[in-house]
């Protein structure tokens, strides 16, 4: 979907078509959740602060957000979706992978399936969306960016090699600015470069994932479309309206780990039954500067409180200057696993004395 939230906003307020709409709360602890593609243009994109985005764009109208009604819309566009195929993995409320190799519209090929999808979105929801259509879902996912907004690109087979030589190696699906800054220093800037370079250097230097790097460059993807990918972590987290000191963030991590217990038990009785095992704690210092820390205990937590607790005794592991200020804190929940496999393996344990 194109500039999703924002666009939403446009669309039920008439009165904003046209104009710079940023969606966030305005104050110094939010950030940008959206920009209209007015407001881009003054470089506004999305996970800034909202105070930069307006030094940026002072004209910008901020609008607070309504994820309840940005659900629904995204309900709405899933349900156009699936007229024409089962196999669709949600990345997020405005973005998809879908597999069209065979559909039940029977329409001639997989861009005839896009066209139709985008003409339902327009008619339905009064919004637009971008389509990229191509062999896999990392050259989909590239191609789908390439004519925003309300455009479709199209790289068919042979197009392929052709079509990512030219790209920036930041391009590729992994290749963060750790691994950019690394293969700038080889000289390879492009993915042709990347290709010249060869399968076998790469992977002497980079092991399996060089490997992986040679397989991007030639545009090479077997991943298939997942249309119930498991929950990887359920979290919740808050922003403070002022900093906090790390000892003060008890009673937060406390309302914040029974959030994300919470999520946990819709998960565990949901129809895949999946319970978590690892407790992780999130921290953003004042200079946005973003801390992890995890723990998985030898009886998985079984209890908001117990989440709490570990939460909580994580802080012990955070190694900054006793003055650091915190802006944001998170508690979540990973590492799952099926209910009843994790139950099967607890009664193994206990059964031979290692529990």
């Amino acid at each position: 979907m194109d500039a999703f939230y924002a666009s939403v906003e446009q669309r039920d307020d008439p009165s904003l078509r046209g104009k710079p709409v940023v969606v966030a709360w305005r104050g110094a602890r939010s950030v940008v959740c959206a920009a209209s593609y007015e407001a881009r243009r003054f470089g506004v994109r999305s996970a800034m602060p909202a105070v930069r985005a307006e030094r940026l764009c002072p004209q910008a109208i901020f609008v607070p957000p309504d994820f309840t009604r940005y659900k629904a819309v995204s309900r709405q566009v899933r349900e156009i979706f699936a007229r024409h195929t089962d196999l669709i993995e949600p990345l997020s409320l405005d973005e998809a992978y879908l597999d069209v190799t065979t559909t039940h519209t029977g329409l001639p090929s997989a861009t005839a399936t896009a066209e139709a999808i985008r003409s339902a979105i327009r008619q339905e929801t009064e919004l637009t969306a971008s389509a990229g259509v191509a062999p896999n879902k990392f050259l989909a996912k590239i191609a789908s960016d390439w004519r925003k907004p309300d455009g479709i690109f199209v790289v068919r087979p042979h197009q392929v090699e052709a079509f990512l030589a030219p790209l920036p190696i930041g391009r590729l699906p992994g290749v963060g600015k750790v691994m950019e800054a690394r293969l700038t220093e080889l000289g390879v800037a492009t993915v042709a470069d990347l290709r010249t370079l060869g399968g076998q250097a790469l992977e002497q230097r980079f092991g399996r994932w060089g490997k992986r790097l040679h397989e991007l460059s030639l545009g090479i993807d077997d991943h298939p479309v997942q249309p119930d990918r498991p929950t990887l972590q359920v979290s919740a987290e808050d922003t403070f309206e002022h900093d906090l000191a790390l000892d003060d963030l008890a009673p937060h991590i406390e309302r914040l780990a029974a959030k994300a217990w919470a999520a946990h038990e819709r998960e565990a009785a949901g129809p895949h039954a999946r319970v978590a095992r690892t407790v992780v704690l999130k921290l953003k210092t004042s200079d946005f500067s973003t801390l992890t820390r995890s723990f998985t205990p030898a009886s998985r937590p079984d209890s908001a409180r117990a989440v709490a607790d570990i939460a909580c005794a994580l802080r012990d592991r955070v190694q900054k200057p006793a003055e650091t200020r915190y802006r944001l804190v998170g508690v979540g929940l990973a590492g799952f696993v099926e209910s009843d496999s994790f139950a099967a393996q607890s009664d193994l344990f206990e059964s031979f004395g290692f529990k």
